[in-house]
């Protein structure tokens, strides 16, 4: 029997990408996975198939569609959680992979370029919403020793693509927040990193425009001579969340060597 039965992994932006793959990943290491994710009736099947993926492991499978910065809805799907922990368990893993932003320039003409609107929403989202999703973890103390936090960026964090201003801002504010939580969450043996997968071909990264010569650059510059997958990744969050907490505050990269290839 898994070391993981009962326990619990929360994954926000279930239904595609990163989140998806680690849905599915976590569930086959024994997990039960509570999913949010944010989809219209053309979408809403791939959020079933992962839901089916996760329940033929045996495992159990709750999703709730949704914006995971509603307020209302985290305090949704938090109660859920906490009626569905063993009394005396934490949540084991949160995963937050939240891609929903706005791709426009920061100075351009009126009615192209970001609106104030449009910032505050990028980086609430793919952000600041990582800390309104702890702190009501923590205040309704389902974190504790053993919970592990992890949040993904990219490399746009620290570098530049036209139009990706916005989505930029949010990845290093992201990490920024990742750091912080490390340090106020260490007295509770909580562990919180950032991943940094290379360039990978997800819906995101689809609406990013230009995406096609990143997919080429990519493959070109990449050591393994390929685009890391979303599987990558869950993999690696399934191995690092079963380390101690001692590896926390830390921007990981998961990437095949990308990022050090001038």
């Amino acid at each position: 029997m898994s070391k993981h039965t009962e326990e619990w992994a929360l994954v926000l932006g279930a239904s595609s990408g990163f989140g998806a793959a680690c849905a599915r990943e976590l569930a086959r290491r024994g997990m039960h996975i509570l999913g949010v994710h944010l989809d219209r009736k053309a979408t809403l099947p791939q959020a079933q198939a992962v839901l089916q993926d996760v329940e033929a492991t045996g495992r159990r499978a709750l999703f709730v569609n949704g914006n995971a910065a509603d307020p209302q809805l985290r305090s949704q799907v938090t109660d859920t959680l906490r009626r569905e922990l063993p009394r005396g368990r934490h949540l084991r893993v949160l995963v937050h992979s939240l891609a929903f932003g706005s791709l426009r320039p920061l100075v351009a003409s009126p009615g192209e370029e970001v609106t104030p609107a449009q910032l505050d929403m990028t980086l609430t989202v793919m952000a600041h919403s990582l800390i309104y999703w702890t702190q009501d973890l923590a205040h309704l103390d389902l974190l504790g020793p053993g919970s592990r936090i992890f949040a993904m960026t990219s490399s746009g964090g620290t570098r530049v693509l036209p139009s990706y201003g916005p989505v930029s801002a949010a990845k290093a504010a992201l990490e920024s927040h990742v750091r912080q939580l490390a340090l106020e969450l260490a007295p509770r043996d909580v562990a919180v990193n950032a991943l940094r997968a290379g360039v990978t071909d997800t819906p995101a990264l689809r609406k990013i425009p230009g995406h096609d010569r990143l997919i080429a650059q990519a493959q070109a510059r990449n050591p393994g001579g390929r685009l890391t997958t979303p599987e990558d990744v869950a993999r690696a969050v399934a191995v690092l969340a079963d380390l101690g907490s001692w590896v926390t505050g830390n921007v990981i990269g998961v990437d095949g060597g990308e990022d050090i290839v001038g």
